[in-house]
């Protein structure tokens, strides 16, 4: 029981950290990504037929650490991103996925 009151009690901590990234709080940086620039991928994980990652985002995803961005991937629908399409990026970039996403 107290194991998952604990695991909840992170994904509130990580839910608010990301509601700080994208409501505009001071920038951080997370994963190796500035805050400030993380709505330059957001167009291309959201929507129905989001358009293709452009330059500007594949520099971003080129910047990650795309195991660290992989261990937030459960929180990604609570800010309206697809997480299949968040996950498809680096591909989309001429990345190679990392295998444990």
């Amino acid at each position: 029981m107290a194991q998952a009151s604990g695991r909840i009690l992170v994904q509130w901590l990580v839910a608010g950290l990301f509601i700080a990234l994208l409501g505009g709080a001071q920038a951080i940086v997370l994963c190796n990504i500035d805050s400030g620039k993380l709505n330059l991928c957001r167009a291309a994980v959201t929507g129905k037929n989001p358009p293709p990652p452009d330059e500007q985002c594949c520099g971003v995803i080129r910047q990650a650490n795309l195991p660290c961005l992989c261990s937030y991937k459960s929180m990604l629908p609570l800010f309206g991103i697809n997480a299949k399409k968040a996950l498809a990026l680096p591909g989309k970039c001429g990345l190679q996925s990392p295998s444990n996403c």
